[in-house]
């Protein structure tokens, strides 16, 4: 699995938009979008810090909700 689909995929297990994570998080809407299209790459820690903050402040979405 490469950056991009790290980076979507953490995106979208908070369900947030790619707006919402953006303002969340403090990062440029234009970065987010350039790294889900794999046109840039950021540092692994940023993937890695990213993980973490939404681990540690419960963003993950609860995948029983989708079947709801």
């Amino acid at each position: 699995m490469d950056f991009k689909d790290k980076i979507t995929d953490l995106r979208k297990s908070t369900g947030m938009t790619r707006k919402e994570f953006c303002v969340y998080f403090h990062i440029p809407y234009r970065t987010m979008t350039e790294w889900e299209r794999g046109n840039r790459h950021a540092p692994e820690y940023v993937l890695r810090l990213l993980a973490y903050c939404i681990r540690m402040e419960g963003l993950m979405k609860d995948k029983t909700e989708d079947n709801h």
